[in-house]
């Protein structure tokens, strides 16, 4: 143990700190374009505040087609993208843009069904006290629907630390990375064990964490 720690402690400790940074920063930037993009999808669908059908339509579509192609297959396409945007293909820089793209709808279409959820009714009272659709919109709406947006963020983090396993194929580094370069092509087993444990860990831990502050926001 103590030898394997000594031979691979620092390339494991560089590939958390690798993931941690892109599932993070990609995080971030997600939300920011997938909580407009949710509140449009409930705004705009058939008896919604802003009922706008083809509105409706071409952000739906559009959700469905980015979820509809695998990830791998999604790094790619965009590389000319994420050049123009990144400046870069390679390293953690230039993963995230193609991280975000893939995850902003997911976000989006978890935070749209979290906030269906929300009754009818409660907001049909607010809305007969004169009460503007924005802030239906951040005070009831988001606010009800909290525990179930912390529950589908926590996937979305979970489901973003699978695709970073991915990201070597860029030169983005990473747990994922350093279990296929090393565990799977040059035959060291004990490296991808060790990537697969931490990976478990960290998993359970976020699971465990969106699930405790789900529940407390549920009772508040």
């Amino acid at each position: 143990m103590a030898d394997f720690l000594n031979q691979w402690g620092d390339a494991i400790w560089e590939g958390f700190i690798q993931t941690t940074q892109m599932t993070l920063i990609s995080l971030a930037f997600s939300i920011l374009i997938g909580l407009p993009l949710g509140v449009l999808l409930v705004l705009t669908r058939k008896n919604g505040q802003w009922e706008s059908i083809p509105a409706y339509t071409i952000v739906n579509s559009l959700i469905n087609v980015i979820r509809s192609i695998p990830f791998i297959i999604l790094l790619f396409f965009l590389l000319p993208f994420t050049r123009a945007v990144a400046g870069t293909t390679i390293g953690v820089k230039g993963v995230i843009v193609p991280l975000v793209v893939a995850c902003a709808p997911y976000i989006a279409r978890l935070l749209e069904t979290a906030m269906l959820e929300v009754s009818k009714g409660v907001i049909e009272a607010y809305q007969s006290m004169g009460i503007s659709t924005p802030k239906i919109i951040w005070h009831v709406i988001i606010r009800e629907a909290r525990s179930s947006i912390i529950l589908g963020l926590t996937i979305a983090i979970i489901g973003l630390i699978g695709e970073t396993a991915m990201a070597g194929f860029v030169g983005a580094g990473g747990l994922g990375d350093l279990a296929y370069q090393f565990g799977y092509v040059r035959f060291q087993p004990d490296v991808m064990y060790a990537v697969i444990i931490i990976l478990i860990i960290i998993v359970q831990i976020i699971q465990s964490l969106g699930n405790v502050i789900a529940r407390k926001l549920k009772k508040n």
